[in-house]
């Protein structure tokens, strides 16, 4: 024994260096997958005969307010960003001991239960538990959704030249959340009108791409799509460059960040492109596509911004910023996470 601590990660996702080594070790891309385990992409695609299957897993453990609302839109943005259409969702909740009363179960079931309804999503299975360990409730998502073969959309599918839009703003997903774990705080700063502002955003814009990707797909040719979660548009842009084998250029300038994004990462000392950002969706198209499809996003109230294109991967995963351009910044760990260990 040497007394050396074991290493131990911090909250949130894997390094990718380990994560690539795992999913290259142990996983497998036998019984009709089409698109397995990879870094970058949202969902595994399997051979089911006239379409592709498709599966995707995420959990929800930000948040506990209307946690089974984040489930169902976390879970079908990823089915969606590959061109399909999500259909049979099941769910395994986790419930704190001693903090598991039957309002809070009946609560994240009428949830789950409302948003499925919303998006035409049978709410078919699951398991349930009360868990020792935890202090919140955690929902770990699965859903199920299908695409026409000559539909599917990958993050790697992404090609040098493609112009790279992001549709609403970010961060959504982000701002929300800020405002509900730090309600009391931010009222008394800013008052309640906007905090109710910041609460409401997973409303509206609302966190859900289901639209978003449904237009892109019909209004031109969509080489990738990718879902901004944890890591915000940051870690999704690098998530981009490294399916699909690329580099890419984004403008500073032209990425929309929502003003009540910019006013609590302000406080807090934040930076949006590493703030969890469900709810914009990262679109690769061929540029002489890109007009038709922001005009047509625009028309169906979903704001779209061309925010750069995609490179050779020798040029890297840049920004341009005050004229100079650099590389993007990448964040080890969400910037929610400096949020959460306060509160």
């Amino acid at each position: 024994m040497d007394g050396t601590a074991p290493i131990s990660f911090p909250p949130g996702k894997l390094p990718v260096a380990i994560l690539e080594r795992l999913i290259r070790t142990y996983t497998s891309s036998t019984h009709g997958v089409v698109v397995g385990a990879s870094i970058g992409e949202d969902a595994a695609a399997i051979d089911f005969g006239e379409k592709y299957l498709l599966a995707k897993t995420d959990p929800v453990t930000f948040v506990a307010e209307d946690i089974g609302t984040y489930t169902i839109f976390v879970n079908s943005n990823d089915i969606a960003a590959m061109g399909g259409r999500p259909l049979w969702f099941l769910a395994t909740v986790l419930l704190p001991e001693k903090k598991a009363t039957p309002d809070l179960v009946e609560k994240i079931f009428e949830q789950l239960s409302s948003a499925c309804r919303r998006i035409d999503v049978a709410f078919c299975g699951g398991h349930t538990e009360i868990t020792v360990g935890i202090d919140r409730p955690i929902v770990i998502g699965t859903m199920l959704g299908e695409v026409e073969k000559n539909r599917l959309v990958t993050t790697g599918g992404a090609k040098p030249g493609d112009d790279i839009l992001l549709t609403k703003a970010i961060a959504i997903e982000g701002t929300s959340i800020i405002a509900r774990e730090k309600g009391g705080e931010l009222a008394r700063l800013f008052g309640e009108e906007i905090l109710h502002r910041c609460r409401n955003l997973t409303e509206k814009p609302g966190i859900s791409v289901l639209e978003d990707a449904r237009i892109a797909m019909r209004e031109g040719r969509v080489h990738s799509m990718h879902d901004p979660t944890e890591g915000g548009l940051a870690n999704a842009l690098y998530e981009v460059a490294a399916a699909a084998d690329v580099g890419l250029v984004v403008e500073e300038a032209r990425i929309p960040i929502l003003d009540e994004c910019r006013l609590l990462c302000r406080h807090y000392g934040l930076d949006p492109l590493g703030l969890i950002a469900s709810g914009s969706l990262l679109i690769m198209v061929e540029p002489s596509d890109t007009g038709r499809i922001t005009r047509s996003l625009e028309e169906a109230g979903v704001p779209a911004s061309k925010i750069g294109r995609i490179t050779r991967k020798e040029q890297g995963v840049k920004v341009r910023s005050d004229g100079r351009i650099v590389d993007l910044p990448r964040f080890d760990r969400d910037e929610i996470a400096k949020i959460l260990e306060s509160a």
